[in-house]
Parts: C-alpha cells; sequence; structure tokens
C-alpha cells in the first residue's frame, strides 16, 4: 500500500510517499509545496493544489493521511491554515483516495511512542525508519510522520479484523 502523508501549511505544505507491506515500510519520496508570502491567498492556495495535484500524480498514492490543524492564538491565521488544509485534503479526494485525518499527537505516539515529541525527536526517529533518505526539510519529515502514522493504524486495523474473523468462525463451528 502506497500512502502520501501531508503535513498541511500556507508558506510550506510537506509531503511523503511511503510504501507499507506490513511491518516493512520504505520511503519513496518526500518533498515541500511551497508559497510566496507575498502572494495573496488564492494564489497561495492555488499553487498549493497545483503542486500537491503534481505529487499525486507522479507517485500514485493508494491513500492519503493529513496533520490535523490545531487552534492558536491567532484566528486569522488558524483559518488561513485551515484552508491550506482543505486544498490537502481535496487533492487526494479528487484522485479518488481515501483520506484520513490525525491529531499531532498521535502523531508523535506513532512514531516515537509519546505524544509529546519534540521536532528533532521526530526527526530523529525518521531517520533511524529511512536511514538513506534526504529529508527535504522539517515539513517534508513531519509528512512522513504522518503517512508512518496511518500506516501503523491501517496494520493495527487489519490485525483486529483478522482475529474478529477468527473469534467469528470458532464461534461458528
Amino acid at each position: 500500500m502506497r500512502i502520501i502523508g501531508i503535513d498541511p501549511g500556507l508558506r510550506k505544505t510537506g509531503w511523503g510517499i511511503i510504501e507499507a507491506n506490513g511491518d516493512d515500510i520504505c520511503q519513496i519520496a518526500n518533498g515541500i509545496c511551497e508559497t510566496k508570502a507575498s502572494d495573496d491567498l488564492a494564489y497561495r492556495l492555488k499553487t498549493i493544489f497545483e503542486k500537491l495535484t503534481k505529487v499525486v500524480d507522479l507517485h500514485y498514492p493508494d491513500q492519503a493521511a493529513v496533520e490535523k490543524t490545531f487552534v492558536n492564538k491567532d484566528a486569522a491565521n488558524t483559518l488561513k491554515l485551515g484552508q491550506a488544509r482543505g486544498i490537502c485534503m481535496v487533492v487526494p479526494a479528487l484522485a479518488g483516495l481515501t483520506v484520513k485525518e490525525y491529531a499531532p499527537n498521535a502523531i508523535k505516539k506513532a512514531v516515537v511512542g509519546i505524544g509529546h515529541a519534540t521536532k528533532d525527536q521526530i526527526e530523529y526517529m525518521i531517520n533511524l525508519q529511512f536511514p538513506n533518505t534526504k529529508l527535504y526539510g522539517a515539513d517534508a519529515t513531519d509528512a512522513l510522520a504522518v503517512a508512518i502514522c496511518h500506516a501503523s493504524h491501517v496494520r493495527y486495523s487489519m490485525q483486529m479484523q483478522r482475529k474478529l474473523i477468527s473469534v467469528s468462525e470458532a464461534n461458528d463451528r
């Protein structure tokens, strides 16, 4: 299963593509969709849309995962980030992908083991997972973490489903 993880941002939207096969995970690609702060909001959203669409078209992911937005003190900035996040959800949805959302603490817990991990701890764990990978910045690193979180949740769900089927079959006998 190929997963695109997306870390939404108005200035830098990180993306990371992984291939997950059971417990085996390999990094396919990562990068950043960057916009100029001097451009107006509509143009920046258009730029994120176009760049992210190219990534999806190039790498053919099967599923998508997006980091949930946290609310900060500046309501205007939170709203703008929410608009960028909307673009990050629409692009994979338009490609026919299932899009899941994960809270920052869930992502950190899946990658580092604790929900309040630092950016440095996340980068360290991503480098351990993918030792020969060039990471294209903190936003791309975070996007790979989002993808790993999703792979972990899918793997766990599949294990639970197999157990439930086994129990159901045993009860039917």
